[in-house]
């Protein structure tokens, strides 16, 4: 049979033996988040990594000992420069032993630390508590993710409104409930979608600006500790939280924390990018609808293909994944309302196996759509005729309203000028529902003797730009008045391409 033939051939070829003999790679076995090894950006998985991670507790470590040191603590020039020569230089390979033998993270880190700065050991996370490192760290991470965010976000915008500014007076087939409904541009429908994304820069600014650091308070956020290490001088504990701050690039710090910083400042954050998913979730639906029109399309590479069974399909891949990770990023908002509701007194460790999960994919799902948009919003293609013959097909039921205030203005009557058109377009709407023909309706009113008076004027009735309203004047404020402002601090990144794997 073929398969024992398959099977034959298989047994007595060398190379394909050898093929099948062959583990994959270590890897390979494990499974891997395809947000990391398949999405998102390089920038953004640094952002959450554990190399990022370490290396920021110990520049935290060093702010630390800085700015205790500044303010009176026998702390020397050199302990500093020797935390400051290793403060990247980390052996993971140590810190996992040392975690392994220890079950604490920040523990086995500080011991990591320590050996290779054994001048500055004694001094290492001076007063602190494990959180000083680990929440300050989260609130840096959550404040670059958002600065990596927010130029990606303006990038996307700035190719959907040179978008809707080319086509601003294009007219379209509107839709209410998918039916078709009065007419609109196709660059008036874009700044729907520009104006939810303009939402969204502002709500990402304002999430990165109200972010604060957790600063220096302590095991329970009383900062006891340090007033034992000052030896009850309140004004140098004040400004060691102040100075630290500074150092780590905040204007301002919690004032009142427990072990951690509020959790509803999670809420916050990734509450807006739930918000941005919704947007993002929209716009895609959006496009993947109006590909089945075949209105607009994605960009479609030359090779691509959309289907293995279906040669001719053009699927809205990009489109469809926006979607499908937007659904991700909207659902991940359930973490932080469930670990902020749950926070016992000053705290509580259920919080933190969740929030390494949740944080991170929050920013990495953001990062990927918004890539993937961006690709999107570069190679738009729009289908003119197609449009054109949409509209044609709906202009004569539409334009009924227009037929009825000219023959009332030719000396007609109102309502006689009515029941003819509601007949016509009954008989019209037969002709398209049951028996498949095209829409009659303009042929059966002139054949009409009634609306002889205004024969004449059909063509301009009938004109699709006169249906538009102000769409095009609408677009040209919008782009001028808020999405062009919004766009002036990230200029200087307008002009990053971005690859995809797709």
């Amino acid at each position: 049979t073929c398969s024992s033939a398959f099977h034959s051939h298989v047994r007595n070829t060398a190379v394909e033996d050898s093929i099948f003999q062959i583990d994959p790679p270590e890897e390979m076995n494990k499974y891997r988040s395809p947000l990391v090894s398949r999405y998102t950006s390089k920038e953004m998985s640094y952002n959450f990594s554990d190399k990022k991670k370490f290396i920021t507790w110990r520049k935290l470590w060093i702010y630390l000992a800085k700015a205790e040191k500044a303010l009176g603590l026998p702390i020397t020039d050199a302990q500093i420069a020797e935390m400051e020569s290793h403060a990247e230089d980390i052996d993971f390979a140590m810190a996992a032993e040392e975690e392994q033998k220890l079950r604490h993270d920040v523990m086995a880190h500080i011991h990591t630390f320590a050996h290779c700065c054994p001048t500055a050991a004694p001094i290492i996370h001076l007063g602190a508590t494990s959180c000083y490192v680990g929440d300050n760290t989260d609130l840096i991470a959550l404040r670059d993710g958002f600065n990596i965010l927010l130029p990606k976000l303006a990038r996307v915008i700035d190719r959907l409104a040179n978008f809707a500014e080319e086509y601003a007076d294009l007219p379209t087939l509107g839709f209410t409930h998918f039916q078709p409904a009065q007419l609109t541009t196709v660059g008036k429908r874009a700044c729907l979608w520009l104006q939810d994304l303009v939402m969204d820069v502002r709500n990402l600014e304002q999430a990165r600006d109200n972010l604060r650091f957790r600063g220096v308070k302590g095991t329970t956020g009383t900062q006891a500790s340090f007033l034992q290490l000052f030896q009850g001088d309140r004004d140098k504990v004040e400004e060691l939280d102040k100075m630290v701050t500074e150092m780590a690039g905040f204007k301002k710090a919690y004032l009142v924390t427990g072990q951690t910083y509020s959790r509803k400042v999670d809420i916050n954050c990734m509450s807006t990018l739930a918000s941005l998913g919704a947007s993002v979730h929209k716009i895609c639906t959006d496009i993947r609808l109006l590909a089945n029109l075949k209105e607009i399309e994605e960009p479609f590479e030359k090779e691509q293909i959309g289907s293995s069974a279906m040669p001719y399909k053009r699927n809205p891949m990009r489109a469809e994944r926006c979607c499908s990770l937007a659904r991700h990023l909207i659902t991940l908002m359930a973490d932080p309302l469930q670990t902020a509701s749950v926070q016992w007194l000053e705290r509580t460790l259920d919080d933190s196996a969740n929030r390494r999960i949740s944080l991170p994919e929050s920013f990495l799902t953001a990062d990927i759509i918004l890539s993937t948009l961006q690709n999107i919003t570069e190679g738009l293609v729009v289908y003119p005729k197609v449009i054109e013959r949409h509209i044609h097909h709906e202009l004569p039921f539409m334009a009924t309203e227009n037929i009825i205030m000219a023959i009332v203005k030719a000396g007609g009557n109102r309502q006689e000028c009515h029941e003819k058109i509601r007949v016509l377009s009954q008989e019209a709407a037969a002709v398209v529902k049951q028996e498949g023909g095209d829409n009659d309706l303009l042929g059966r009113i002139q054949r009409d003797p009634y609306f002889a008076p205004i024969l004449g004027q059909l063509d301009a009735l009938l004109d699709p730009k006169t249906f538009i309203g102000r769409a095009p004047q609408q677009v040209k404020k919008f782009l001028a008045e808020e999405v062009r402002p919004l766009l002036e601090p990230y200029k200087a990144n307008m002009d990053v391409k971005v690859e995809l794997v797709l």
